[in-house]
């Protein structure tokens, strides 16, 4: 079984594509959000943290199409989302404000956000490129770090491939979300990188059927 031993991070078709050939892979990406538990942890998450009609500031660094920013809008209305990725024409469908820019060079001061917010989007790194995000993530936020990542393990590498048929996935999704899934964390490896980033009082999350892990961290 080529899955799910120690993390190995592989070239994405998503990373290198023309804008114009992924828009079937981001559209498949918000599919699997919405029906495969992604939206629903999102609420979880931020509830324990905000309540429905507080004002808040996020930023979502690795936005891509925004859906995760639509979502925190759909149930924080007085939320505002800051969705940053480093390819711009992905950011076309999110909602306002969009920011081109590299995760490694956040053009925002220190402390300019409530809660700095990532989504799937961890896993592309290796573990000391994590360590340091997460650091400059929280010298960003003035509350807390937050993170849904993919958890490593068989069923969801082959889910897929073995859905294709069923949910006409693209070529793009099938191919990159094994790579994914090979390079995701386990619960206590995603811990660790967040203690060496000196995060504080550190809660890794678990979540079934869906194989996702949550980061939540005070800063």
């Amino acid at each position: 079984m080529r899955c799910c031993g120690r993390r190995v991070i592989g070239q994405e078709l998503l990373d290198t594509a023309d804008p114009s050939m992924v828009t079937e892979n981001l559209r498949d990406l918000v599919r699997i959000n919405r029906f495969f538990g992604g939206h629903r942890i999102l609420r979880r998450m931020f509830s324990r943290h905000v309540r429905r009609n507080e004002a808040f500031s996020v930023l979502d660094v690795g936005a891509a199409s925004g859906d995760m920013a639509r979502a925190i809008n759909k149930h924080y209305p007085r939320a505002t989302v800051v969705s940053l990725d480093r390819r711009v024409p992905y950011l076309a469908p999110a909602p306002s404000p969009r920011v081109g820019a590299n995760a490694f060079q956040i053009p925002f001061r220190d402390r300019s956000f409530d809660f700095v917010f990532s989504s799937l989007f961890l896993h592309h790194f290796s573990d000391d490129e994590v360590t340091y995000l997460l650091s400059d993530f929280s010298a960003k936020a003035r509350r807390a770090v937050l993170a849904i990542d993919l958890e490593r393990n068989p069923i969801p590498y082959y889910f897929l491939p073995g859905t294709r048929w069923l949910m006409k996935w693209g070529q793009f999704t099938v191919h990159d979300g094994k790579l994914s899934v090979e390079a995701a964390f386990r619960a206590r490896e995603l811990d660790r990188l967040a203690r060496a980033a000196g995060l504080k009082e550190v809660r890794v999350r678990r979540h079934y059927p869906w194989f996702r892990l949550t980061l939540e961290a005070k800063v």
